[in-house]
């Protein structure tokens, strides 16, 4: 019967063996049973299973686990995976166990010691170089099933794989700006490859817009909200030990442009138009600029009026203007991607900035000769545009008409050699300037001039003589001859004579190495007498000759030594050090006499700069010092006799060091303090001295006085016990002196004294031997605590006092007597 039921139900009526198989039975559900005997006589009594029976399929071990696969293989270790059995024996798994076997042995052992339910184990600690086979056995509550079939033979070495990339993005990536972006792959590689990012060489970091994200398999970047500074080439490299991947994307984050860069210029400014220039965006966008696109507005008006969108030159003309009204100019950069913010130029006048040039200033007319005449002018005013030409006209000065005198240009030189002229014609001329507005006024006109070559030789030299002599030369100065034919002088020849010679002799061979007024006549013999003469030369020829009135007889002719002294040689001399002295003189004497700068009774300092000239010598100390103050003399001296100044020299200083600085009638709260001037002033009066104290703990100098003039002062507000250094430094116009310092610390305390005597000293017991004294403190202390008395005996009669001892307090017992 079921054992939810109550009725039995028969099974079989005729088994005569002592087991029976039921059949029908119902899976899942639960039965009683009974059974009877039987005999002729008749049915015995049931016998009843005691428990309910379940039916179900009976339980065996289960199958041998599916798909045993090796994952991993290292050096040391083995990683595997399987699937469960198809039939678990009817009970659940309940675990597995992996064995192993080395190659080469018969048995397998067992490798998990723990109860194991993953499907998934690693197998570590082992030899690296060994091969082993591996089988998986699934348990149930029966007990274990049989093995799975082996791996093939393993053997423990590191697996080893070149990396692989696949990337899902372009060589290019072209994004708007705030957008994102992002670039992704796959990868793999054994052992696992390291992924880097990398952006123009500079490796990528997260942050609030960078994201990386990598798996195992797949690796990620991402950029949220992109700037235009996100353009750049982005690499991904993977790399293992056995090698690496790139891959590159060029991203261009791109935008609408920045502002075209100002300021505008206005290139050329007209009544009815204007050229503006201006400078490409500093930012184009990531893309090219398409265009520009330029308005204009009258500043009387709110309305901007366009003038152009299809432009990409960086000038652009602006037409339709009304003459005197001012204008302001509007410039967009365009790419493909939008219109930049705008470029407003300042407020412009529409007038003609620029005019033809102002007429030159009358031209000046050189080097005439019969048939040509050089003209030369000044350059005018270019009327705000460069002069491009210049127009030179001439007229004879009888005639009204001007013709040009040549039709090619005349640029940049301000000369102009005019030929074909008529000999014996007057003729004037004037020039003009033309820029590119056009030509400007004539310049007035100039004088006249006659076309003839300059043919008549000068008249001679006026008042010849000679100014100088020497054992072998004499110095010859005259004038210029009054006319000089209408030519330039280009020079004068010398000649002479000997006294009874009728021969004249050349001093120079050609005029033009003598083109001045004086000449010195070189190689006479000493002692004989000489006649001299000069003549003018022009390109005409040679003047008549000018005679000195007197013979000269050559010889030295002796001047005692002059001096004329230079203001910087009066009797005193001052200069500020760091500036440069500068002594000087006119010195003259024949022959010129031998120059001698001292300082006092010695030569001056190296580092002085002397110059002697033939008329005169100078002495330059640049970056002068106090030292360099004193008595300079110049002395000059030839055989006609010598001649000596001198000039004393005061350099101009700060003061030096004061002198003897002391400290005195040192108190707890001030000190006195005195020094002497310095030795030296600088030259200058001294104005007032500095005085400055220093805690010998602290870096920092304090003034105390800066502005006395006394050679005393009494620091004051000191802090009693601690140790003070002070300094003192002159001042004088020039600025202040080196500081002179207390040798040692100064402490601030008052000075100690003896106190004064004991009061009122008595006996108050007195015995055969001792006596035993009281007496009162001293009105003063001397400015320290008391230390003790010192006690003292002497016998009556005697002269000397003998020390008892010395005692902390006020009574004492005399003892000894």
């Amino acid at each position: 019967r079921e054992s939810d039921h109550r009725a039995w139900t028969p099974v079989s009526y005729t088994v005569t063996r002592q087991n029976a198989t039921i059949q029908g039975l119902i899976q899942g559900k639960a039965y009683f049973f009974r059974i009877a005997a039987e005999n002729i006589i008749g049915m015995g009594p049931f016998t009843e299973t005691t428990k309910e029976i379940l039916i179900r399929d009976p339980i065996t071990v289960p199958d041998r686990p599916e798909d045993l696969e090796v994952k991993a293989v290292t050096k040391n270790s083995v990683t595997l995976t399987w699937n469960p059995p198809k039939y678990n024996g009817g009970s659940d798994i309940t675990m597995y166990v992996l064995e192993s076997r080395l190659i080469g042995k018969d048995k397998f052992h067992k490798v998990t010691k723990e109860k194991m339910l993953d499907r998934k184990f690693t197998v570590e600690g082992l030899k690296e170089g060994d091969t082993y086979e591996y089988r998986v056995s699934a348990c149930n509550i029966v007990g274990q099933g049989k093995p799975s079939f082996c791996t093939k033979p393993i053997t423990c070495k590191d697996e080893l794989a070149p990396p692989t990339l696949d990337l899902d993005f372009r060589d290019k990536l072209i994004v708007r700006v705030g957008e994102a972006f992002s670039l992704t792959g796959r990868y793999s590689g054994k052992p696992a490859p390291k992924v880097t990012w990398l952006k123009d060489d500079t490796v990528l970091k997260e942050d609030d817009r960078i994201k990386i994200k990598t798996t195992p398999t797949t690796l990620c970047l991402g950029i949220l909200k992109s700037v235009r500074e996100d353009t750049g080439k982005y690499c991904v490299t993977v790399e293992n030990s056995t090698g690496s991947r790139k891959g590159f994307c060029q991203v261009n984050v791109v935008d609408r442009p920045s502002p075209p860069v100002g300021p505008v210029i206005f290139d050329e400014v007209f009544k009815d138009h204007m050229v503006v220039s201006w400078k490409p965006p500093l930012d184009d966008g990531g893309s090219e600029i398409t265009n520009y696109i330029i308005e204009k507005k009258d500043t009387h008006k709110d309305l901007w009026m366009p003038v152009t969108s299809a432009t990409v030159k960086t000038t652009c003309k602006i037409p339709k203007l009304l003459e005197g009204r001012e204008y302001q100019i509007r410039i967009y950069a365009e790419n493909l991607y939008g219109i930049s913010d705008p470029l407003i130029s300042d407020e412009m006048k529409a007038k003609d900035r620029f005019r033809v040039p102002d007429a030159p200033e009358q031209p000046v007319i050189k080097d005439v000769t019969k048939d040509s005449a050089v003209v030369v002018w000044n350059k005018p005013y270019d009327g705000g545009k460069p002069i491009t030409n210049y127009i030179v006209e001439k007229k004879e000065t009888m005639a009204t008409r001007w013709v040009r005198v040549t039709k090619d240009p005349i640029f940049p030189g301000t000369k102009f050699k005019v030929p074909d002229l008529l000999e014996g014609c007057q003729y004037e001329f004037r020039v003009s300037a033309e820029n590119e507005i056009g030509v400007g006024d004539p310049s007035p006109p100039s004088k006249p001039i006659f076309a003839r070559d300059p043919i008549a030789k000068p008249s001679p030299p006026v008042n010849p003589e000679a100014v100088d002599k020497t054992k072998n030369s004499v110095d010859l100065s005259w004038q210029p001859p009054r006319h000089d034919g209408n030519g330039k002088i280009i020079g004068y020849l010398i000649e002479y004579q000997k006294v009874g010679d009728e021969e004249w002799k050349q001093a120079n061979l050609t005029a033009d190495s003598c083109p001045e007024t004086n000449y010195k006549v070189t190689g006479l013999t000493e002692g004989l007498t000489y006649k001299f003469r000069v003549k003018a030369v022009n390109a005409a020829g040679e003047s008549d000759p000018a005679h000195v009135p007197d013979p000269v007889e050559v010889k030295d002719r002796l001047e005692p030594p002059e001096l004329i002294l230079d203001a910087n040689m009066a009797r005193e001399q001052h200069v500020k050090a760091g500036d440069t002295l500068r002594l000087s003189a006119v010195i003259k004497g024949v022959p010129f006499p031998k120059v001698t700068w001292k300082k006092g009774d010695h030569e001056v300092s190296p580092k002085a700069d002397i110059e002697i000239t033939g008329v005169g010598s100078k002495l330059e100390i640049r970056n002068t010092v106090h030292e360099d103050g004193g008595m300079y003399s110049l002395t000059v001296e030839n055989p006609a006799g010598s001649k000596t100044v001198s000039v004393k020299v005061v350099v101009l200083d700060k003061p030096g060091p004061p002198r003897n600085l002391n400290i005195s009638d040192v108190r707890s709260d001030s000190c006195y303090i005195t020094w002497m001037e310095p030795e030296d002033d600088g030259g200058s009066v001294i104005t007032n001295y500095v005085v400055e104290r220093k805690d010998v703990a602290s870096a920092q100098w304090v003034a105390i006085s800066s502005s006395s003039k006394k050679r005393s002062h009494m620091a004051k507000y000191l802090m009693e016990g601690i140790q003070y250094l002070f300094r003192v430094a002159a001042e004088n116009q020039y600025g202040r002196g080196p500081y002179v310092e207390t040798l040692k610390p100064i402490k601030a305390i008052d000075p100690l004294h003896p106190p004064g005597p004991p009061k009122n000293l008595h006996h108050v017991d007195v015995d055969k031997t001792e006596v035993s004294l009281v007496w009162n403190r001293p009105d003063r202390d001397g400015g320290a605590e008391i230390t003790g008395y010192l006690v003292e005996y002497q016998e009556d009669g005697a002269d000397e006092w003998t020390k008892f001892q010395t005692v902390p307090m006020l009574d004492c017992v005399v003892t000894g007597l």
